[in-house]
């Protein structure tokens, strides 16, 4: 049975429907206190595995899943999966600075606790899968973002936001069958501390380009990255990420920048949210 947490309902109703699960109905609540209660309706459905499902984008997000776990373990689930579509903190793999926590690394401990699997989709740092104390694998769910572009794009270009992250836009051009590959280049001026955004070798004049990349979340980077193509003659410039976090006035940093169209997966539920994860973590269950 899933177990959806309050963040993932879509998701996890995507999930139920890729793998044939039956969706267990979930109440959530809060105490006068503040405190926080999850609750299966129907605990005597629960069958000998309990799939949880929860985006952690809060740490009300993050208790929710902890909660679910224990009331999973509590209705007679012999094993739990965790399927984390977003895992919050996953950026935090290491100490900021003197005094500070390893975030990820808590949290990664916190739900081992309570669970005998963990899935989690495209984490933004791979070294957090070696945080969690049960086995723990990642989900390539980029390709999944092939599948809402125009189908006419005009001699695309798929551009990641730099090197490192160059595999998720090969998986995206492949993915979609046409176009190119490549990466931004940025050069930070030391003494004024002022960013330039090029995009490497690559033309881009009269081409529709695809800035892909795991997540985007103030979309300062990318709306910086959207106007230089524009400056260099791009066609149409378009967006797509696995998460779509889009804090704060980012989508509004995007639509002024240029951007055509923001395409993004359900591993946080967001309007751009146009495309399903599930299927591709649906393969490893």
């Amino acid at each position: 049975m899933i177990l959806p947490g309050s963040t993932a309902q879509s998701f996890a109703a995507a999930l139920a429907d890729a793998t044939g699960e039956p969706l267990g109905r979930v109440g959530y609540d809060r105490f006068p206190d503040g405190e926080l209660l999850v609750e299966i309706e129907d605990p005597a459905a629960v069958d000998e595995r309990a799939i949880v499902v929860a985006a952690t984008t809060s740490s009300d997000a993050h208790l929710e899943c902890l909660q679910l776990q224990d009331a999973a373990r509590e209705a007679g689930a012999q094993e739990i999966v965790t399927v984390l579509p977003y895992m919050g903190y996953g950026r935090q793999d290491e100490a900021f600075g003197t005094g500070q926590p390893v975030s990820s690394r808590a949290v990664a401990r916190a739900i081992s606790t309570g669970t005998d699997r963990v899935l989690t989709v495209n984490p933004h740092e791979a070294a957090v899968l070696e945080f969690f104390e049960v086995p723990t694998s990642a989900v390539d769910a980029a390709g999944q973002l092939a599948e809402p572009l125009p189908p006419n794009l005009d001699d695309p270009l798929f551009l990641s936001p730099d090197e490192g992250a160059i595999d998720i836009a090969e998986t995206v051009q492949a993915a979609y069958g046409a176009g190119t590959v490549d990466h931004f280049v940025k050069e930070r001026d030391y003494d004024t501390g002022a960013v330039t955004i090029e995009t490497g070798e690559a033309a881009v004049a009269e081409r529709d380009v695809v800035v892909v990349d795991d997540i985007i979340a103030t979309g300062s980077t990318m709306s910086e990255a959207i106007r230089s193509l524009d400056g260099r003659g791009a066609a149409r410039i378009y967006t797509a990420c696995v998460h779509p976090m889009l804090a704060g006035n980012a989508v509004t940093k995007l639509a002024t920048a240029g951007v055509e169209r923001i395409y993004g997966t359900d591993t946080i539920e967001r309007p751009v949210s146009t495309v399903s994860a599930a299927p591709a973590v649906a393969e490893e269950l």
